[in-house]
């Protein structure tokens, strides 16, 4: 059963700062009502798709309130400013769409509405503002990229009015779909498919939106995940030309505590900003010196970690310890430290037993350094890829808001399709993938079919399912790989492990660093240092006959 994040948009009288404060009666009913709306959708879903009883829906679909962070946005935070704000999504160019747009209110406009050297530069072209924004978050402190529902709320809305826009009428507010930007046309090839799977004469499409008669069955207009958000948004003030987050996490008995995003610093230029900026702390970082990852005569095992994050508020401290325990084990199997490279959120910041740390923002960096040490003819004999970002239903992963815009720009994103271009034809004997983010399966899928990735191996988490989110690996059992473990025997304990990973069965018949399992008399720990952990040297002989048939 699938867990939803509500995003709504109310007036801002019925939010209050942050700061510990108890929230408003009046907030504490916005909530409830919400989950009350979702639980009943998740329930009218299952019984209607599924094979279960009505007992075990029921018992699926019940989400305790104690167990929902709740987000709501600031109020005006400069005198002058409007109290209309817009919420922008990373995963789309136009942010979020209604149902059917309320007016014809222009995102670029009112965010560049202020003259000077504030306005944007890029606008937000199809976003529409409303009075304030109210998240509920039913998997606090799980890896972003699960499913959102979300919602506008509007004053001043009449019935009549409310009505034609599909939307829900609660008095004083109208409630509204909110839909990822440019899925309309997605929809719309999926319409007749979708009045099947509703199995009712009554489903129509509005606006993009699936809906069924009264519009209360929420849940089924995302139409199978096409339209589903699955990131906090940025919210931003109309005409705020400093793009503020003014979204915060309410602190209340009633709700689930705050995820603790990581303090970090501010996020630094990336290094290929430096010829322009010598001034700036980042140009103290040396660059990241690929060319001299491989020598000559000598084949080493290989590492690089990838951990985006996006932006703090969805980066947090169990992320850095899955960087640190992952490194650990890496450097236990023999991995030397100047052979791993991690690239963390915006700043790079790591604490001092993470060496080799460079910004996420880096994507060029990560690019170049994946495809060099692939290409080089004998430069890794084992290359281990760690992925642990935010992660769109595509594959995706998000790398750092960079610009600060809220939108996952080209140079923010890294997709499925650029990882396996970088890993196409590795000369690496095996490429290990560990992959601690949502939705892995498009990257299975891939790679499952792909001649030019037969050495690539897919190992994810076992806390998590191949199409959903994630909470992380802390009861995966990766930094318990040892020196002497056979992945092969040690990843693929359970039925469901052991099928996954049938296809690389004779890939993972070794330890980390390639080692061969099981052998008699076994390996002594001085034979395992010297014949494969770290670094080799290759007979003068054997480098040119490989040479000469790789030419």
């Amino acid at each position: 059963m699938r867990l939803f994040l509500l995003l709504f948009l109310f007036p801002v009288a019925a939010t209050t700062p942050q700061g510990g404060g108890a929230a408003p009666a009046r907030l504490e009913r916005w909530v409830r009502s919400a989950l009350q709306s979702l639980q009943w959708d998740q329930l009218d879903r299952c019984l209607r798709l599924s094979a279960l009883s009505e007992a075990e829906c029921r018992r699926l679909s019940h989400l305790p309130l104690a167990a929902v962070a709740v987000y709501v946005s600031d109020p005006r935070t400069a005198a002058g400013n409007s109290d209309k704000v817009l919420a922008i999504l990373p995963d789309s160019s136009v942010g979020m769409s209604s149902s059917k747009p309320r007016g014809s209110f222009s995102a670029g406009r009112m965010l560049n509405g202020g003259e000077g050297h504030h306005r944007l530069q890029q606008p937000f072209p199809g976003s529409t503002a409303h009075d304030a924004v109210l998240v509920l978050d039913p998997s606090p402190g799980e890896n972003f990229g699960h499913p959102v529902v979300l919602f506008y709320v509007d004053l001043n809305v009449t019935k009549k009015r409310c009505s034609h826009l599909d939307g829900i009428y609660l008095g004083e507010e109208c409630l509204t779909l909110a839909l990822k930007g440019r899925c309309q046309n997605q929809l719309k090839r999926r319409q007749t498919g979708a009045e099947r799977l509703m199995g009712n004469g009554h489903t129509r499409l509005r606006g993009g939106i699936i809906t069924t008669g009264g519009g209360s069955r929420l849940l089924e207009r995302v139409a199978g995940g096409l339209c589903e958000v699955h990131f906090l948004p940025l919210v931003v003030g109309v005409g705020d030309g400093s793009r503020t987050q003014r979204l915060r996490c309410v602190e209340h008995a009633e709700f689930a505590k705050c995820p603790q995003p990581l303090m970090m610093g501010s996020p630094s230029l990336p290094v290929s900003s430096c010829e322009l900026n010598k001034n700036t702390r980042r140009c103290h970082q040396q660059p990241l010196a690929t060319h001299l990852s491989c020598r000559l005569y000598q084949t080493c095992d290989h590492a690089v970690l990838i951990s985006g994050g996006w932006q703090q508020q969805m980066t947090f401290q169990r992320h850095v310890h899955n960087l640190q325990q992952f490194y650990k084990m890496l450097q236990n199997n023999g991995f030397h430290k100047d052979h791993i490279k991690t690239f963390f959120a915006g700043s790079g910041q790591l604490p001092e037993d993470v060496e080799g740390v460079h910004s996420a923002m880096e994507k060029a960096a990560i690019r170049n350094h994946v495809s060099y040490v692939c290409r080089k003819q004998h430069c890794a004999d084992t290359l281990v890829l760690y992925l642990n970002s935010p992660t769109r239903n595509d594959g995706t992963m998000l790398l750092w808001d960079a610009n600060l815009n809220g939108i996952a720009d080209l140079k923010e994103r890294y997709s499925v399709n650029e990882l396996l271009i970088d890993l196409a034809g590795c000369k690496a004997t095996r490429v290990l993938l560990f992959v601690d983010q949502s939705y892995s399966g498009v990257l299975y899928k891939r790679l499952h079919g792909s001649q030019k990735h037969l050495n690539v191996v897919l190992i994810q988490s076992q806390t998590h399912n191949l199409q959903r989110s994630n909470q992380g690996w802390q009861d995966s059992s990766w930094s318990q790989i040892g020196s002497a473990t056979c992945l092969l025997d040690h990843l693929g304990k359970g039925n469901d492990m052991s099928r996954l990973l049938e296809p690389w069965a004779g890939l993972l018949n070794v330890t980390l660093a390639g080692a061969p399992c099981n052998v008699t008399p076994p390996l002594t720990d001085g034979e395992m240092r010297r014949e494969f952990q770290g670094c080799q040297n290759l007979p003068t002989a054997l480098w040119h006959q490989k040479h000469r048939k790789s030419n």
